[in-house]
């Protein structure tokens, strides 16, 4: 039998993985011409949401400002070193149209680590950043302050970048 640690990790790896599916079932219907049911799949996704945050919350994983870089920094750095690349030689292998998104991952996360290490030494500090960040809606690169060229990853024009709120 599980233990309830070991069920709250299972609990927010399904609530998480709901939430980003029901964000994308949401596109889709808004897409299709099915605004009210794409409202259904978002509000449903927060739902989702908040839920995966309270189990996080109740596995003590959300610690202070300095403690979450760590581990974001640490989860970055494990997705572009450790977990990626061997996904990208698998799909590159099988000729799998995964392997866009695994190259689009490994160069996006480890911009991901680089600015979460900023934001830690500032932190250190006990300064913010003073910066505007954009994110590019195709790969996931995100530019700290207006991009200017395109995408160093994916080549998206930087008039497409999302401007953080």
């Amino acid at each position: 039998m599980p233990t309830t640690q070991e069920n709250l990790k299972e609990a927010f790896a399904g609530e998480s993985q709901a939430n980003q599916k029901y964000r994308a079932f949401a596109k889709k219907a808004e897409q299709d011409g099915f605004g009210a049911i794409a409202k259904l799949f978002r509000l449903t996704a927060e739902a989702e949401r908040i839920h995966a945050e309270g189990h996080l919350k109740s596995l003590d994983g959300v610690g202070s400002t300095a403690d979450n870089l760590q581990a974001a920094i640490s989860g970055e750095t494990f997705e572009f070193s450790d977990m990626y690349p061997p996904m990208l030689k698998q799909a590159q292998a099988e000729g799998h149209k995964a392997k866009r998104m695994f190259e689009y991952a490994v160069a996006a996360e480890e911009v991901h680590a680089k600015l979460y290490q900023l934001a830690l030494d500032a932190v250190k500090q006990g300064k913010d950043l003073v910066a505007d960040f954009y994110l590019c809606p195709v790969c996931g690169y995100i530019e700290m302050g207006k991009p200017e060229v395109a995408c160093p990853v994916c080549g998206t024009k930087p008039e497409r970048f999302i401007l953080a709120e």
